[in-house]
């Protein structure tokens, strides 16, 4: 059988200590294949970008430490490294695509020496090879005179163009795979579709895996052949996309889905999801989602169901799925 790229295995973080220690992921598995494109789903708070920095070991220890679990990458687990061997992973073999832009550019450096600075760490490269490799992943995200851009600082773009800038600083080491934690967050519906569509080209034409975190449903559904719906830091669904979107058997996916605004709807208000999402650690047994589901029943208060199989790709985890949850 071929080794997942990556494969994480009952992923388990914490912040605090002793009794006041919270669980913010609790038993997270998941695996991505070469080149594939996986999503991570959920309201803020449901612990997607807390896995994504697990992965990473970018956790701050303290107040944070992953208590449990396995992230092995072409079949290395990275917990068991040596916290110094992290900066060699980090960029060259996996990368990463923070939320925000603007706070994650330096506003001292030109966009062109940010970028280099990522290719002096892990090419061997002289500064003419770095220069015209920054213009070349510049112009592969679709920059406009990449060339004459190199010299410009990050005030100088608009957030859609910061955001390219971002990912070719991702993609200017080649990685193997790509996390994008919510790259549409902030940008309009225009730059976040072009944004959405330079990342396929991205993965087609460099064959780089991609992680891609967001809480919208739509963005998912554009990018990745696989979902997980995770949900106060538990795997609530996970499966083939278009299998979740056509048959969706966990009622929190049901509500996210529902949510989406429709040209062709006769509805007088849009639905939505009573409740929010519980703090971490303190829903102490039973389903996270007990106190927001109409579909509720006696034992969800009083364990967490197991995952329920609807196919070879397509699980979820509710105690009512199937005939009682249509």
């Amino acid at each position: 059988m071929t080794v997942p790229l990556l494969k994480v295995e009952d992923l388990a973080v914490e912040f605090g200590t002793g009794s006041r220690a919270v669980r913010a992921v609790d038993g997270v598995s998941f695996e991505i294949a070469s080149g594939g494109a996986v999503g991570i789903v959920g309201e803020s708070g449901s612990g997607k970008s807390v896995t994504a920095l697990a992965i990473l070991r970018l956790i701050p220890d303290p107040p944070g430490r992953v208590v449990r679990g396995r992230v092995e990458f072409n079949g290395v687990n990275l917990l068991d490294l040596p916290m110094a061997k992290m900066p060699d992973i980090r960029g060259r073999d996996i990368a990463m695509i923070f939320q925000e832009p603007m706070s994650s550019l330096n506003p001292l450096m030109t966009i062109g020496d940010q970028i280099g600075e990522a290719l002096m760490l892990h090419a061997l490269l002289d500064a003419d090879a770095r220069r015209q490799r920054v213009i070349e992943v510049l112009s592969l995200v679709g920059m406009p005179d990449p060339a004459g851009r190199i010299g410009a600082y990050p005030h100088q773009f608009s957030g859609g163009m910061r955001q390219r800038v971002m990912i070719a600083m991702a993609l200017s080491c080649s990685p193997k795979l790509l996390i994008a934690d919510e790259p549409t967050t902030a940008l309009d519906v225009t730059i976040q579709a072009q944004v959405l569509d330079l990342m396929k080209k991205v993965r087609s034409a460099t064959k780089t895996a991609i992680l891609l975190i967001s809480h919208d449903m739509g963005v998912i559904a554009d990018v990745c052949e696989r979902v997980i719906v995770m949900y106060a830091g538990h795997i609530v669904e996970d499966g083939d996309t278009r299998s979740v979107f056509r048959n969706p058997s966990h009622p929190y996916t049901r509500g996210l889905l529902d949510s989406i605004p429709r040209l062709k709807d006769d509805r007088e208000r849009l639905f939505q999801i009573p409740g929010m999402v519980p703090m971490p650690g303190s829903v102490k047994q039973g389903c996270p989602f007990y106190a927001r589901c109409s579909l509720r029943v006696d034992i969800c208060a009083k364990a967490m169901p197991g995952m329920t199989r609807f196919g070879e790709h397509h699980q979820a985890a509710c105690w009512v799925t199937g005939e009682g949850a249509k």
